[in-house]
């Protein structure tokens, strides 16, 4: 087994609580296997899946001003909603704490909670990871997210983007500018889904 990847988990479970620990791995297992699905490199996607939460040893008050520490740039809406930071200074711990000089994985981690439009392939496997791990089940439409996970990535994003931001309206939560804006990239590359399955269905008529 890779030493690296063992040596992070050591000190993962060192600094992480019980379940946020069980998550990572369940992310980084997870993101491994998309990462086979998909063709992606197996080591980024392992690493990005163990770091990818690696901030989340601090508590979310505590975020803001480790972001300024590092000229990490905070905008207004992660002031009001800090938890979000733990992907920003995640990326940035990877490489000064845990010498992951890689940037794919950097990007993986900073983009993991908001998602981003055009996102590479080993963003799309850790958001999605993220997501759909094991652990996870409070989310609606698991089970069917779970399914496309492994049969359209693009598609399964679409699905979980719009899940996420009708739960957020319906919390009345403020939404993130690049979330929206991701959203409705992947909205549109929904439609052209749909039109291709028409398109597909009049062929075969």
């Amino acid at each position: 087994m890779n030493t690296e990847i063992i040596e992070i988990r050591k000190k993962l479970k060192k600094k992480l609580n019980p379940e946020r620990y069980e998550h990572t791995l369940g992310v980084s297992y997870t993101a491994a296997c998309l990462a086979m699905r998909y063709g992606c490199d197996l080591r980024q996607a392992e690493l990005a899946g163990l770091l990818h939460d690696c901030a989340r040893q601090y508590p979310a008050e505590e975020l803001p001003e480790r972001c300024l520490r590092h000229q990490i740039p905070v905008t207004e809406y992660e002031r009001k909603s800090p938890v979000l930071l733990h992907a920003k200074l995640g990326a940035w711990m990877a490489g000064h704490k845990y010498h992951i000089e890689d940037p794919e994985i950097a990007g993986a981690i900073y983009y993991h909670t908001t998602g981003r439009a055009g996102m590479t392939l080993l963003e799309k496997i850790i958001y999605t990871a993220d997501y759909i791990e094991p652990r996870r089940f409070k989310a609606e439409n698991l089970d069917k997210i779970r399914r496309l996970a492994f049969q359209d990535l693009d598609e399964c994003i679409y699905h979980i983007m719009r899940d996420t931001l009708d739960y957020l309206k319906r919390k009345g939560g403020v939404i993130d500018e690049t979330t929206s804006q991701a959203y409705q990239y992947y909205r549109e590359i929904h439609s052209r889904y749909l039109q291709q399955l028409r398109q597909d269905h009049k062929k075969g008529e």
